[in-house]
């Protein structure tokens, strides 16, 4: 009995995310070759593989004793598709990279312009997410990362350190008459919906401003504080050159978290990933000067 991977790749998928709509929108593909998927390998085993409920799939027994062959299979794939990319010797093909949205915009772009101009025949898929990718399972070639540490069992450039500091429009600050003279009575800062968000408005600048809207992401605050919602902490490197946003005055820039370049070890020698990660770490490093701790 022969079976097929890619019908195996559906299993796990389905078994990992607990129905067949989650696991087709994990592999980017419809509902029903998820379910075509699964019917024709319970055909060839001649067994049910998950038990349906109101409240979606889980393995039967046949699918359990299933589950770690198939997942044993799926990390030799993987391991074998690092390996052979490995002995790619010439700087062509395609990078796919991951990375936040915030550091999508305004930020990567002319980085990867520049890289383009350097290597044309290298391509560069860009995967917009604050999901980390899974670089043992190929989710990436490379990971563009924001962090205070890295844990992950993978190659890791700690590229830079940098800045944050709070940012209002002018017009907002002209209402509010310098932020009502330091301590930010009448003032409000821009939330980011978190447990945490009155300890760092009492810790930190304009301690009576309080907390109006929640924004849990870095563009949407950005795009508050021009707006003039309120006060909004950001990377210096977005605030900066954002025409739209002053410093808040009297606020000093903070070192936050530091940019991180990723890749798995089996990708180290590739040439396409070699010539990105050189490039790019060299070029991040370059541009973010100015704004670094």
């Amino acid at each position: 009995m022969t079976m097929d991977w890619d019908d195996l790749r559906v299993f796990l998928a389905v078994a990992r995310a607990g129905s067949l709509r989650n696991a087709a929108a994990r592999l980017k593909v419809n509902h029903a070759t998820v379910s075509r998927a699964i019917q024709r390998i319970e055909e060839r085993l001649e067994t049910r593989l998950f038990d349906r409920s109101p409240g979606g799939l889980a393995l039967s027994a046949p699918g359990d004793l299933l589950l770690p062959h198939a997942e044993r299979m799926e990390q030799q794939v993987y391991d074998l598709s690092r390996k052979v990319a490995s002995v790619d010797s010439r700087p062509s093909g395609t990078v796919r990279v991951s990375l936040p949205p915030f550091m999508a915009q305004g930020f990567i772009a002319p980085i990867v312009a520049r890289f383009g101009r350097a290597f044309p025949d290298i391509e560069v898929q860009l995967e917009i997410t604050n999901t980390i990718a899974d670089l043992s399972r190929q989710e990436a070639d490379v990971s563009i990362r924001a962090a205070h540490e890295v844990t992950d069992n993978v190659i890791g450039r700690r590229l830079v350190r940098y800045l944050i500091c709070a940012y209002v429009s002018p017009a907002y600050l002209e209402d509010l008459g310098t932020l009502a003279v330091g301590d930010g009575t009448g003032a409000a800062w821009i939330g980011w919906g978190g447990p945490d968000d009155l300890a760092w408005v009492a810790n930190g600048p304009f301690p009576n401003a309080g907390i109006r809207h929640a924004f849990p992401e870095v563009i949407p605050q950005l795009e508050g504080a021009a707006a003039g919602l309120g006060i909004a902490w950001l990377p210096c490197f977005i605030g900066d050159p954002d025409a739209r946003l002053v410093r808040a005055p009297g606020v000093q820039p903070q070192p936050d978290r530091s940019i991180w370049l990723l890749l798995h070890d089996d990708l180290r020698k590739t040439a396409r990933v070699r010539a990105f990660v050189d490039f790019v770490s060299a070029d991040i490093v370059r541009t973010m000067k100015p704004y670094i701790a």
